[in-house]
């Protein structure tokens, strides 16, 4: 099987965090299950660092921890050599950046109105689609539950 070629915009990992029966926990779950490669750049894992650790989303200092470990020993680094101006939020173009750098199969974030629909061969979606595409077989409910 081939792998599938992930970056991962830090609200979801934030909402992973902060929602642990959510879409976004699956999708974090997801992304480090084989055959998933997860691509990070370091300005991307410093993000998921600082925005993890913000004091007033009251993310335990634990799961914070078990977060960054699990990224860590699951993500492939990369080092983008360029530098974009694409999205609407100029801070998104590192997903970008890093999604080149990674010739990444998708870009899962919850800012879909920030990026285009593709960027080159990288399809840009959301926590759900992402799911449908990949996981189909895990029915999430409306009720915030699966199924």
């Amino acid at each position: 099987m081939l792998p599938l070629r992930l970056v991962i915009d830090t609200n979801v990992v934030i909402s992973a965090a902060l929602k642990p029966a959510g879409l976004q926990r699956t999708v974090f779950l997801l992304a480090i299950t084989k055959p998933a490669r997860w691509y990070v750049s370091p300005p991307i894992f410093e993000e998921y660092r600082e925005v993890l650790a913000r004091p007033e989303l009251r993310i335990r200092q634990g799961l914070r921890l078990k977060l960054l470990q699990l990224i860590k020993s699951h993500r492939y680094m990369v080092n983008p050599t360029g530098t974009l101006q694409v999205t609407t939020d100029p801070a998104d173009n590192m997903f970008l950046e890093c999604a080149d750098a990674a010739r990444a199969d998708y870009l899962v974030t919850g800012n879909q109105k920030h990026f285009p629909n593709f960027w080159k061969q990288t399809k840009i979606v959301s926590p759900r689609e992402f799911v449908s595409l990949t996981a189909p077989h895990l029915a999430y409910t409306r009720k915030g539950r699966f199924s």
